[in-house]
């Protein structure tokens, strides 16, 4: 079963605390949440604290890429009770017998846009306020992050808008220029990290979804919707939570 739900991602404890509603939780229990790693501040935060405070239970999450935390759950080297994801393919993917059956049902409860979240203290600030964004990335020196496209859809999605922006603004090679390999070491980085790293300084510029940066508030560069690839958030209950009590009558 999968269902939409337009919502801010501001109300995911309430999500939460509506998916537990089905039966009752023990008085002192943990809730463990696995998510995408986009999510850090929005979850440790605010949700979390806020789902603690409504509940009763204490919130225990877990960040990462959304591929890299499926892969965990299929390998069953991470157990949780809620899976959110940043991309309803990922829990596709772990639905049905020859995927585990991890994952019986999801809601989608949001979208976050990819944005170009850049640090204010970075000498390419001017550049990034009056120059086209893919000039400036393009520029020696600057210090760019991103996730890995093979761990994470927000790494994928920027690969993706590299792509589409050659033929938007008649580019082409933009994205070897920008980029280079999709597994770029130079920077590719994990998804949790990527956020301290722009406000510490140790990078000028990342691949943010909207979210992220209105969370962190950081400054960042909106990109034309025509190109621009959006996150969709969702949430489900994972098969073999470790807290069944609350889960049974949902699973």
């Amino acid at each position: 079963m999968i269902l939409s739900i337009k919502i801010s991602s501001a109300k995911l404890a309430a999500i939460f605390m509506i998916t537990a509603s089905a039966s009752a939780w023990a008085a002192d229990s943990n809730v463990n949440v696995l998510y995408a790693g986009s999510l850090v501040n929005l979850m440790e935060r605010s949700a979390g604290p806020a789902f603690e405070q409504k509940s009763g239970d204490r919130f225990q999450g877990y960040a990462g890429g959304s591929n890299k935390v499926a892969n965990e759950i299929k390998g069953k080297l991470r157990r949780g009770d809620v899976f959110v994801s940043a991309n309803p393919k990922i829990d596709d993917q772990l639905i049905g017998q020859s995927n585990g059956d991890w994952v019986r049902w999801y809601i989608t409860f949001a979208e976050s846009p990819l944005v170009i979240g850049y640090n204010p203290s970075s000498r390419f600030v001017n550049d990034l306020k009056n120059k086209p964004w893919y000039e400036v990335l393009a520029e020696p020196g600057l210090k760019l992050g991103r996730t890995d496209p093979k761990l994470d859809p927000k790494g994928a999605l920027t690969v993706e808008l590299l792509k589409s922006a050659e033929t938007f603004y008649s580019k082409p090679g933009l994205s070897q220029q920008i980029i280079g390999a999709p597994d770029n070491p130079a920077q590719v980085l994990p998804e949790e990290t990527l956020v301290g790293r722009l406000q510490s300084g140790q990078l000028d510029v990342g691949f943010f979804y909207s979210t992220e940066t209105s969370a962190a508030k950081i400054p960042a560069i909106k990109l034309p919707d025509e190109i621009a690839p959006k996150a969709r958030y969702t949430v489900t209950i994972l098969r073999d939570a470790p807290n069944p009590r609350w889960c049974r009558e949902v699973c």
